[in-house]
């Protein structure tokens, strides 16, 4: 059987394009996120593109690195 790719609501792909837009509006590469938030670049990647869920811990982190407020990635009807 063919493994199919992970499948997220509409509200929570809006949320990873809205991480990783914070991404590069804060001048961020991947792997400079992983370096701070003592993470491998393979799972920032594997985050942005909804390959791995984020926790919201995890969100928590990178808010603050990106100098966001949680609720801004949360808001995805930009």
């Amino acid at each position: 059987m063919a493994r199919m790719g992970p499948v997220h609501s509409p509200e929570y792909q809006g949320m990873l394009a809205l991480l990783r837009q914070a991404r590069l509006d804060a001048g961020l590469t991947q792997v400079e996120v992983a370096k701070r938030l003592e993470l491998r670049q393979a799972f920032v990647s594997k985050v942005e593109r909804g390959e791995r869920r984020l926790d919201p811990v995890e969100l928590a982190r990178f808010a603050a690195l990106y100098g966001k407020p949680i609720a801004w990635f949360l808001n995805t009807k930009k």
